[in-house]
């Protein structure tokens, strides 16, 4: 095995590589595609890890996924870091850093050999390709579960090396925790018999094997003497697992509705794009450019010639694999590396819209690398000008990587600048027009937002949510009789859209048509029971009817769904106030206080109830904090004026 000294000075070599590609996260935002429903909207995410958050991360099908790890992974975070985006980012950096520590020491490990190994760290860590991965906060599945992925090699090498119970249990772990992290790793018990083939060479009872520091140590006879069959069985309870993850992740996703229907995308179309993806990756590894956080399914579009020539590349390539796999068998365990692990993500299930996505190489290049990496190695075995002559190239392909990385980092810098990248990359991107159309509302462009969801509605006429978006916007610009249009044509396209109800509701009770909000604003409570801000404007709209019984229950239910909900424990308290049961009410606005600490109105509610209770110190702190938050509170400014003296 090379010694320890080189591979030490290799690992560190790589950190300040990978750091240095990746450091611009430390001043990235978090952007409005899923950063919002894995973290900053997410209550129970926001509430830190609690008893109550780890039975929700394990039982949640929230995201239509189930990875209870990444949800605690992200509470954890929160707990550390709170709002500041910078701590998200360099979590998910840290994790990069330590996968290209472990995909190089677990290569070295299984194949005695250095250098190839350290190519294929070193492309791990550096393509462009797997920015998307680090950048978004929202993948960080991805680097997650390839933690556990790299630490399931590592406890079956161990496994391979000393066959035993306490030793297979480690290897049952760590994949069990992977795919708590993401159900992609289901093709990892694949790998394995791969790598069984080579570099452990298994396949064979009695076969030479070079694991760690001894080479060809006599590999014992399977018990059963036979070869791969026994391979297979040795794993049947790695695939036990596979058949349970791949159940559960395919229930949760019908029952979140993210699996696409035959009737959109038919199974014709899936196997046409996923023959034109698998190609498109590997023409994106070789030259990474034009990359983009979504990339619109071409549906029937795709053009014949692409199909059929991505399909005989494919078979050619798969033929050369196996043809040479006696010569070179790191081809065949790289090339069905790659094929395999893009099964779950290729598109024959397809879930969301897009075509493909860079995020879904993280894992899948690893196999391409290898063969680059090996079979470079061999090319140039033994010829020194050959040798110095692939070092230049391959310094010089890092160098590229490195620069691409960088640049592409950048654009992952806010949702505005990632938004407009992929407008200016893609086409017909409907997506990318909806979520600058979001970036814009936030910067406070309304009629830029309007614009850019117009162009949404042009591509996708069918895209519901972005009617919704749209309509949001013409109620902030006074345009509510085009605000209702949108809202109903939102419902329209999906009956059971609670966020256009929600909205729909919101805007009757604007215009004080209070019966009709209140009819749509608890059918958004009834195709959403967890619609936390739903149950709050329904308390208010009951308010206003003098149903003060029924709206305490709303705020009540909303705190219960959302804890940090300021405007409900507001809201609630006013009402409790309003009964005279005012230490409940104090409780109530100290919970909005703390939820919410630059809120005004809670501080100025929290001094009147102090002030009904005589306590006038207490009171005026209150009121000169609200002043403080809000110096056009009147409300505060009055009751500070008539307690001058007191």
């Amino acid at each position: 095995m090379p010694n320890r000294p080189r591979i030490a000075a290799i690992c560190l070599f790589l950190i300040g590589l990978t750091v240095g590609a990746f450091w611009q996260l430390k001043d990235n935002a978090f952007i409005n595609y899923d950063d919002n429903a894995y973290v900053t909207d997410n209550p129970q995410v926001k509430d830190g890890l609690s008893f109550s958050g780890l039975a929700w991360a394990f039982t949640t099908t929230a995201e239509s996924n189930w990875h209870p790890l990444t949800w605690l992974s992200h509470m954890l975070d929160w707990q550390l870091y709170g709002a500041n985006p910078r701590g998200h980012h360099l979590t998910s950096l840290f994790f990069h850093v330590v996968n290209t520590i472990l995909l190089l020491l677990v290569l070295v490990r299984f194949t005695n050999r250095l250098w190839p190994s350290a190519l294929v760290a070193a492309l791990f860590a550096l393509h462009p390709l797997h920015v998307e991965s680090v950048a978004w906060v929202a993948e960080r599945k991805d680097v997650l579960s390839a933690f556990f992925w790299l630490l399931t090699m590592w406890a079956y090498l161990r496994y391979v090396e000393r066959p035993g119970a306490w030793r297979y249990l480690g290897v049952i772990a760590t994949f069990t925790l992977g795919l708590m992290a993401k159900p992609m790793l289901v093709t990892e018990p694949f790998v394995l018999l791969l790598l069984d083939y080579w570099p452990l060479n298994r396949w064979s009872p009695g076969a030479q094997r070079a694991i760690g520091p001894r080479k060809a140590k006599p590999a014992p006879k399977s018990p059963t003497g036979r070869g791969a069959l026994h391979l297979v069985w040795e794993k049947m309870p790695l695939f036990a697992l596979v058949a349970t993850s791949c159940a559960i992740t395919l229930l949760v996703q019908k029952v979140g509705g993210a699996v696409a229907s035959t009737d959109i995308y038919p199974f014709g179309v899936r196997l046409s794009n996923a023959l034109v993806a698998y190609v498109t990756y590997l023409a994106k590894m070789v030259w990474p450019i034009n990359l983009a956080v979504f990339y619109p399914h071409p549906e029937a579009d795709l053009p014949g010639w692409q199909i059929v020539g991505a399909g005989l590349l494919l078979v050619a390539c798969t033929s050369l694999a196996i043809r040479w796999a006696r010569r070179f068998p790191y081809l065949l365990v790289g090339w069905f590396w790659y094929l395999g692990t893009l099964v779950p993500v290729i598109g024959l299930v397809q879930v969301g819209s897009q075509a493909m996505a860079d995020r879904y190489t993280y894992i899948p290049l690893i196999g391409i690398f290898i063969i680059f990496a090996f079979g470079g190695a061999d090319l140039v075995s033994g010829r020194r000008c050959r040798q110095i002559k692939l070092a230049s190239f391959c310094s010089l392909a890092l160098v590229i990587c490195l620069i691409f990385t960088w640049i592409q980092v950048r654009y992952w810098r806010n949702s505005t600048s990632l938004f407009s990248h992929a407008l200016a990359v893609t086409e017909d991107n409907f997506l990318a027009y909806a979520k600058l159309g979001l970036a814009y509302e936030y910067e406070g462009k309304p009629f830029e937002a309007i614009e850019m969801y117009r162009q949404a509605i042009r591509l996708n006429p069918n895209f519901n949510e972005v009617y919704s978006s749209l309509g949001i916007v013409y109620v902030k610009v006074g345009r509510i009789d085009e605000a209702v249009k949108m809202f109903r044509l939102a419902i329209r396209l999906n009956p059971k859209c609670s966020f256009a109800y929600y909205s729909l509701g919101r805007v009757y009770d604007k215009v004080g048509k209070i019966d009709e909000a209140v009819q749509m604003l608890r059918q958004a409570i009834h195709f959403d029971p967890k619609l936390a801000g739903a149950y709050n404007d329904l308390g208010k709209v009951l308010d206003k009817l003098g149903k003060t019984d029924d709206a305490i229950e709303m705020f009540r239910q909303a705190i219960r769904l959302n804890p940090n909900f300021s405007d409900a424990h507001n809201n609630l308290g006013i009402d409790l106030a309003d009964r005279d049961e005012l230490d409940e009410a104090i409780y109530q606005f100290q919970q909005a206080i703390r939820a919410r600490p630059d809120y005004d109105e809670p501080y100025h509610n929290l001094g009147l109830a102090y002030y009904k209770q005589g306590k006038i110190r207490e009171a005026r702190e209150m009121f000169e904090m609200a002043r403080k938050k809000n110096p056009d509170n009147a409300g505060a400014k009055e009751m500070l004026n008539s307690l001058e003296g007191r």
